[in-house]
Formats: C-alpha cells, sequence, structure tokens
C-alpha cells in the first residue's frame, strides 16, 4: 500500500484495486510501521468519564429523578469532573422508560469456561458449576463436547484404555471439528495411546530427571567445564 502511496495512486485508487474500505487504507497510510497497527489494534479501551457514577445515576432516575442537569450536579459533588453533556447524552438513552435496566453480567472468559470443564464436577465451586450449566444449556455444541472431555479424563483416570475405540466412535460420530482433529492424532499411534490408558507404568519419573538435567545445564553454561556439569548431575539431590 505504501509502494502504491509512493507510486502517486490516490487512497480511493488504491482501496478499489485492494478491494479494501477507504478507512481502512487511510488507517494503513497513515502508519510508519506494521507495528503501529498492532497496537491500535489491541490497545484496551479507557472506561467512559461516567463510568465510576453510573451506578448511581441508574439508582437515581430509578427513583424518579429524571432530570439530566439535576443529576450532572449530584454526581459533580461525588467527584465527576467531566461536562453536562456526557450525562445528557448517557441518559438521553432512557427517554421514556420509567426504570433502567442494570447492566448485564459480563460474560466469562473462555479460557475460564475451559478451567470449568476440566475441573471435576465434584471439584467444581457451585458458583462456577452453575455458570457452566447455564452456558451449557445455551450451546448443545458445547455441551456435547464437554461430556466428550469428562468421558475421555474418566477413562485416563480410571485405565480404561480398552474403552478408547468406543469412545473415539461415540467423539467422532458428534461431528465437532477439534474432537475430530485430536481422534486423527490417537489414531496415529493408538497402541501407544491404548498401553499408555491401561498401564500403571508412566515416563514421569524419567521426565523429571530430564528437566533436572537441563536445569543444571542452563545454570552451568559458560562456566568451568564438562566434569564438573558431570559432578552436579550425579550429586544433585
Amino acid at each position: 500500500m505504501h509502494r502504491l502511496l509512493a507510486d502517486g495512486c490516490s487512497q480511493a485508487a488504491i482501496a478499489a484495486e485492494l478491494g479494501l474500505s477507504r478507512n481502512t487504507v487511510r488507517r494503513f497510510a497513515r502508519a510508519d510501521d506494521p507495528g503501529e497497527l498492532l497496537v491500535r489494534d489491541w490497545a484496551p479501551r479507557s472506561p467512559s468519564i461516567l463510568h465510576d457514577h453510573e451506578t448511581y445515576l441508574r439508582e437515581r432516575w430509578n427513583a424518579g429523578c429524571t432530570n439530566a442537569t439535576a443529576l450532572w450536579q449530584e454526581i459533580r459533588g461525588r467527584g465527576y469532573r467531566g461536562g453536562y453533556s456526557a450525562v445528557r447524552d448517557h441518559l438521553a438513552r432512557f427517554r421514556g422508560n420509567a426504570v433502567i435496566p442494570a447492566p448485564a453480567p459480563e460474560p466469562p472468559k473462555p479460557r475460564a469456561v475451559t478451567s470449568w470443564i476440566m475441573t471435576r464436577p465434584g471439584d467444581l465451586d457451585p458458583a462456577d458449576q452453575a455458570s457452566l450449566d447455564a452456558i451449557l444449556a445455551v450451546s448443545p455444541e458445547l455441551a456435547a463436547v464437554t461430556t466428550h472431555v469428562r468421558t475421555f479424563a474418566d477413562l485416563m483416570n480410571q485405565r480404561r484404555g480398552r474403552d478408547l475405540e468406543q469412545w473415539m466412535e461415540a467423539a467422532a460420530a458428534g461431528g465437532e471439528p477439534a474432537l475430530k482433529s485430536f481422534i486423527t492424532g490417537l489414531r496415529a499411534d493408538q497402541d501407544a495411546v491404548t498401553a499408555g490408558l491401561t498401564l500403571r507404568w508412566n515416563s514421569g519419573c524419567v521426565e523429571g530427571h530430564v528437566n533436572r538435567i537441563k536445569m543444571l545445564k542452563r545454570q552451568m553454561y559458560g562456566r568451568a567445564n564438562p566434569d564438573l556439569l558431570r559432578l552436579r548431575v550425579l550429586l544433585a539431590d
């Protein structure tokens, strides 16, 4: 885009050639480097100047005080430093309503929902369980995935590797893309996965020693010689 601008093309011509809106072309044209665009796209929005006073305004409005000027003067006494127009515009949306409804609760983050699904149901906080139940009630697809995930966790914890094939067939029949990808990975080395879900032996102890040796190698980088590293590996607790 900057090359086209340097060649003398107008922003309107660039928008037509690249199939972009003029606002997008204008934004890219003003950026000196890609980092500028990323900062602008991901910068968090600042809260409204009225944010700390919206609850008070709602309570006063619902109590019968709908005069924007009077409410502005009241919140000025509570620390508001903005102008009257912001209060007027905020309340204008509720003209004709006897009551301002309470704001809808913020939806939970995907990371939180994932954590709830991955937690043993009996160990889940009652409030989190209620939130998860409400989400699953309106999303049959997520409810199906949750059922398959918890079934697999139970299969893994109880070492029921013999049931793996049955679980994969049931999960694949559901048609969830994420589970299909997971099942494809399981089938690529199914014998090893079945053994891992059946036998009581695992490589956890070996992996622990490997991590310990890697940590010692990082600490010893650039110091002394391999003889000292060997002694640390052999003698470290």
